[in-house]
């Protein structure tokens, strides 16, 4: 791989993941380029703001990485908004709908040709049958009656959606009858199965009860009108549906205990945070303490966040938690958590000690400074150059008009830009947004965030949502030059991915490598569920052991590098306690 070029030379030799002994005069090329246009995944987001500046209008959208046709390459869905409230309507002014143009969100089939290494979308989302007209928030993707094909549930400010997939290309709203609708404003969801009993259950997010009959006028330091923030609305209770395996769900937001404490919530996610094999959920919650739901194994939930150490950072001070993502970056073995917060915060990082108790290690491996200038939404731990190590992915963009660094023309000027961080072997991150190549000098307001292999080229793709803009994708040009190992992680019959499992790459003379299969995280987005092992030099035949939801393990060795595996459960050599 070849060498950056930089400024700094002491900051150079820490980009160890990224040089090589090539010349250090030498430029390289761009991790990432931006390929929404030349792919044909036309969309812009629209969120109709009247200049009344209601609250919702800034804060969609999200966007799913997934494969709902099942031909082996990931397709992509994003979500539309539309006019809210009366008023004249600013929007026209900078990313109007196209004349005649409905306001809906958009499916796109991936149509790409490996063999001319070409990338190209399909809209097809008029032939799939969803109607998503509401004001999107966040998408879930999950198999909810284990038929093989992924389904969607859609978050909105207003009405939900549960999209069943029926395995023909088109989708079915089975909303009502599945009994997970919620008429508020919803944000993250997440799909685990909390009772392990084969089925995946939903936990979503709501957020606040924002009246648009009487919205509240707020104003910034500057006495100027301005945006609200949360404070100024009362925070609404989650919600917790129990998968019956008949095509419903049970509503236990109560009796499972998720409804005791809440506070407005904004990223979701489900991992096994305390090693005992049963997902537990962490609520990531805007402008107040979060929440660590520990499974109790009988239908109930406990919210261990307070004495865990991952309610309020190290001071002891709730902050504006907006995107989370969970993983083992300083491979421990253990599911670490990273969030994203407002500006003049800092993003956090909690460290997990194996036991589902946290240390808030933010300012010692250098995430704080680097994030306090950026309101931050979606958030991933990736690996940008198959070195092993996972990176990490955070996208911004402004919540206030009175955030604006200097006077500009711009009516929404909430852009900023994104920002990649190298991870130094678990001890410390760099930030090389500088050399991210043009995508990540863009300027806009973004949002959502999912990761996956768009191309099956065997590194981790990009795709970001915008607010009142162009969605993009960000397509890994390095990634592949190190050897790599895919794998998908099925139930017996090969149909679908198995969330929650644990991944180890087996490694001599070295400590495994960890992976948990999921879609959720970042912020109201969805991302592949399959596992791809950066494996630096490694070239030679791989093994993996996969702890399944309970404990069970099994092992498989002999892979393959440098392609994808499928690993269905009970064709591996079942290892014992």
């Amino acid at each position: 791989m070849k060498k950056f070029r930089v400024g700094n030379a002491v900051i150079a030799a820490a980009f160890f993941c990224l040089l090589s002994a090539a010349s250090a005069d030498e430029t390289s090329e761009a991790l990432f380029i931006e390929a929404s246009e030349t792919s044909r995944l036309n969309f812009a987001h629209f969120n109709g703001m009247s200049g009344e500046l209601y609250l919702p209008e800034i804060m969609g959208a999200g966007v799913a990485f997934f494969d709902f046709d099942r031909d082996g390459d990931l397709d992509i869905y994003l979500l539309q908004g539309h006019m809210i409230g009366p008023g004249k309507t600013l929007s026209d002014a900078m990313m109007p709908p196209k004349k005649g143009t409905v306001l809906m969100d958009r499916l796109f089939r991936n149509d790409s040709s490996p063999r001319k290494s070409r990338l190209r979308f399909t809209d097809v989302t008029d032939k799939s049958g969803i109607r998503g007209g509401g004001y999107g928030m966040g998408v879930a993707a999950g198999d909810i009656n284990n038929d093989g094909w992924t389904d969607l549930y859609i978050s909105n400010f207003g009405h939900n959606q549960l999209w069943l997939n029926n395995g023909d290309g088109t989708f079915k709203d089975i909303t009502d009858k599945a009994g997970v609708d919620d008429p508020r404003w919803s944000v993250s969801a997440a799909f685990a199965d909390i009772n392990q009993d084969g089925w995946l259950d939903l936990y979503v997010g709501n957020y606040v009860a924002y009246d648009m009959e009487n919205p509240k006028p707020c104003r910034s330091a500057t006495t100027a009108r301005d945006y609200c923030g949360p404070q100024a609305f009362e925070p609404i209770p989650d919600r917790l549906f129990l998968n019956r395996g008949n095509g419903s769900f049970a509503d236990i937001s109560q009796t499972s205990g998720i409804t005791e404490v809440f506070g407005g919530a904004l990223g979701v996610i489900a991992a096994d945070f305390d090693g005992d094999h049963w997902p537990d959920i962490y609520v990531a919650n805007d402008g107040m303490a979060n929440q660590l739901w520990i499974n109790q194994k009988d239908g109930t939930f406990e919210d261990t966040a307070p004495l865990a150490g991952v309610s309020v950072n190290r001071y002891g001070m709730p902050e504006a938690s907006m995107g989370v993502d969970a993983a083992d970056f300083d491979g421990d073995g253990d599911e670490d958590l990273f969030m994203t917060h407002l500006v003049r915060e800092t993003n956090t990082l909690y460290v997990n000690d194996g036991t589902g108790w946290f240390d808030d290690k933010t300012a010692e491996v250098g995430l704080g400074v680097a994030s306090v200038p950026y309101s931050s939404f979606g958030t991933a731990w990736l690996d940008i150059d198959n070195d092993g190590w996972l990176d990490l992915l955070s996208v911004n963009g402004a919540v206030t008009l009175f955030e604006s660094h200097e006077p500009t023309d711009n009516i929404f000027p909430l852009d900023r830009r994104n920002q990649l961080f190298a991870n130094d072997h678990g001890k410390a991150f760099i930030e090389i947004s500088d050399l991210a190549g043009d995508a990540f000098k863009l300027s806009e307001v973004s949002r959502g965030a999912a990761i996956g292999d768009i191309d099956n080229d065997g590194d981790i793709d990009i795709v970001i949502s915008n607010n009142n803009g162009p969605a993009r994708l960000l397509v890994n040009q390095v990634g592949n030059k190190n050897a790599w190992l895919g794998v998908g992680v099925l139930d017996a019959a090969g149909k679908y991915h198995v969330i929650s499992s644990k991944v180890a790459l087996i490694r001599e003379n070295e400590e495994p490598l960890w992976r948990r299969v999921h879609t959720d995280g970042s912020y109201g987005s969805a991302s592949d569920p399959r596992i791809l092992f950066g494996l630096g030099g490694s070239r030679g035949p791989q093994t993996v052991e996969v702890t399944w939801p309970g404990g069970e393990r099994e092992r498989w060795s002999g892979l393959v590098t440098n392609r994808y595996h499928k690993l269905r459960r009970g064709s591996g050599i079942r290892i014992s306690e």
